[in-house]
């Protein structure tokens, strides 16, 4: 029996303090997935940093907000972030390379590792970004196979 996709959407102020409800909400949710302690663990940091990068970057000074949608799956936990605040001009470049093995430290844009974090953390992740609209992250993480899951 195929399980429909199930959302939670949290509309929260785009400051840090509000971060740790994302992550406590994604404990919760991949929690009764069950996903492993470690799993949860990666995708709490990458989590983090898509809402870091917004509450950093997409504002300024001024106050905004950050939608974040968990899509529950049978398999897969979908997480989007997103903000309508100015984007983050390193994005694009930094999601359109995939790895960092063949550039020297030096070379990384300083806010660009967040990017290359969420990358190694979770299965999938897309960075959409539209000038003067905004940003949306998107990453995902399907369930570990193991033998104690029959």
């Amino acid at each position: 029996m195929k399980v429909d996709t199930q959302k939670v959407i949290l509309n929260l102020p785009a400051t840090a303090e509000f971060v740790d409800v994302v992550r406590l909400n994604l404990y919760g949710i991949a929690s009764k997935m069950g996903f492993s302690y470690e799993d949860i663990e990666d995708m709490k940091v990458a989590v983090s940093e898509a809402c870091n990068n917004s509450v950093l970057y997409a504002y300024g000074q001024d106050h905004g907000h950050i939608d974040v949608i968990f899509e529950i799956g049978e398999e897969t936990l979908s997480i989007i972030v997103e903000d309508e605040g100015e984007s983050f001009e390193t994005v694009k470049e930094v999601a359109d390379q995939t790895t960092l093995h063949d550039k020297e430290l030096s070379d990384v844009q300083i806010g660009g590792l967040g990017f290359y974090l969420m990358q190694a953390l979770m299965d999938n992740v897309r960075i959409e970004n539209v000038a003067g609209q905004g940003t949306r992250v998107t990453m995902s993480k399907s369930l570990a196979r193991s033998e104690e899951r029959v």
